[in-house]
């Protein structure tokens, strides 16, 4: 199994889950439960995740981002992705995810 961390950072209302490594079938379990766990904790209005250490991620990714976008929005929150790397980013627009999500770069990004 590869190394996957998430950090969970809340500040003003907002949430951040900081991705690092790969998201795959494997690692996107552990992830979920740990944003799952902090959405229902705190009912933040902003949902940011944050991929710019995510080299790679695959259909499984998307179905994290996607089953995150459905229990944030049922809190009537908005979820932004940000920093995705450009082959992370092909992948999210090749499924139409950035119709629901918003996605930021930010001027620190690699």
């Amino acid at each position: 199994m590869d190394k996957i961390n998430c950090e969970i950072k809340y500040a003003d209302c907002g949430l951040r889950a900081i991705i690092s490594g790969e998201i795959d079938h494997h690692t996107a379990k552990p992830i979920r439960e740990k944003i799952d766990s902090a959405i229902y904790l705190y009912r933040p209005g902003v949902l940011t995740i944050d991929l710019c250490s995510v080299g790679f991620m695959d259909s499984a990714g998307l179905g994290l981002i996607l089953g995150r976008y459905a229990k944030i929005r049922d809190l009537g929150g908005k979820l932004y992705v940000s920093d995705p790397s450009p082959e992370v980013e092909k992948i999210l627009r090749l499924a139409g995810t950035d119709k629901l999500v918003t996605i930021m770069r930010s001027e620190v990004a690699k």
